[in-house]
């Protein structure tokens, strides 16, 4: 073998040591920068786990090894100390600072203990089944969360059945029973028969839940999280609802995808024209410029300034600005008046009409 062949097999062979010794590369599991946020990483996160969950997958062989990777990826890098060892260590180094645990709860967090059955219904229950109540909860969310979306964290104290000492009647139903009296009389009672069940208590246990508020979000929607409701002791839990409600806001009001606000202008700049910046909901500058007269009343549409559309972020509403005028609060003086009619030359316009006419 000649010498430079030898150097790229050595080459060949360091490289792929050092891969083992770094273990997974879990910013490309989870298809994000190394620079990705949190509220990234969690957004990656939650689409994949839809993506890969094995009850989704049946056909393919390596669905489980994938989704756990995939938890042992946000596992990792949604920890602000695990992500530092991780950037600094590879894998190798999670293992040795005794930060590898368990990530088989992380999608509950997510979708709740159930998960999703995917393709349908959330969850199929047999009737024959118990279910405890649904909670719902009104989740408050600002208007600047609707605009770039967030992961609100939400700690829940749940109630959660839990083996006990003794036996417990369970199963309850009413039954006929038949009794023959003599001949040809038979008398039909009903009576309560109970099964016998392992005693159950209830432990409060608490959770954290990772909500999704996603761009564009409309008030009223729902957001379910599977078997976080009620327990029942003799069948299954109910559903937690979040019920998203989207909180008034101080500078723009919303009419379906589109933004609206009112900027106040003087009469001076309503005549000769100026130009302003208006800082959005994430902090960007909406540069408007107007270099004609502005009418009370006028509204200017900026287009793709509006709120994403839940459906396709990709579309966006209008952010429409409708302008008052400050008229001077002191008199003008005989002089002002005489050299304003000169600078505008303006005839008297008295015209009396029906202002409502059609509504």
């Amino acid at each position: 073998m000649s010498p430079s062949s030898l150097r790229s097999v050595c080459l060949l062979l360091v490289y792929l040591l050092g891969a083992v010794l770094a273990g997974r590369d879990f910013y490309k599991i989870l298809g994000v920068s190394r620079s990705a946020t949190v509220k990234e990483i969690k957004k990656a996160y939650r689409k994949l786990a839809l993506q890969l969950h094995p009850d989704r997958n049946p056909d393919d062989p390596n669905a489980q090894d994938k989704f756990q990777d995939l938890g042992a990826a946000y596992e990792a890098l949604s920890d602000e100390e695990k992500r530092k060892l991780y950037d600094a260590h590879g894998e190798e180094g999670l293992k040795e600072g005794g930060h590898q645990g368990s990530h088989g709860d992380i999608f509950s967090h997510f979708f709740g203990d159930f998960g999703f059955m995917f393709g349908g219904n959330p969850r199929q229950q047999d009737r024959n089944i118990p279910r405890g109540s649904d909670i719902i909860v009104d989740l408050e969310v600002t208007l600047e969360e609707v605009y770039s979306g967030n992961f609100v964290e939400v700690v829940r104290n749940k109630p959660v059945a839990r083996q006990a000492p003794g036996k417990r009647k369970c199963n309850c139903r009413q039954e006929m029973r038949t009794t023959q009296l003599g001949p040809g009389r038979f008398q039909m009672t009903q009576e309560l028969v109970c099964d016998e069940c392992p005693n159950v208590k209830l432990v409060n246990e608490e959770r954290t839940l990772e909500v999704e508020i996603e761009p564009g979000v409309r008030d009223g929607m729902e957001y379910p999280f599977i078997g976080e409701g009620e327990p029942h002791v003799d069948g299954e839990p109910g559903d937690l609802r979040f019920r998203i409600k989207v909180l008034k806001h101080s500078l723009f009001e919303r009419r379906g995808d589109d933004l609206y606000t009112n900027v106040t202008i003087s009469l001076l700049e309503s005549l000769i024209g100026f130009e302003m910046d208006i800082t959005h909901l994430d902090g960007h500058q909406v540069h408007v410029v107007r270099d004609k007269i502005t009418k009370p009343g006028a509204k200017l549409w900026k287009k793709g300034e509006g709120l994403p559309n839940f459906d396709n972020n990709n579309i966006r509403g209008s952010l429409i600005v409708t302008f008052d005028v400050e008229f001077p609060k002191e008199q003008l003086t005989e002089k002002q008046r005489e050299d304003l009619k000169e600078l505008l030359k303006q005839q008297s316009v008295q015209k009396i009409y029906n202002g409502l006419q059609g509504y």
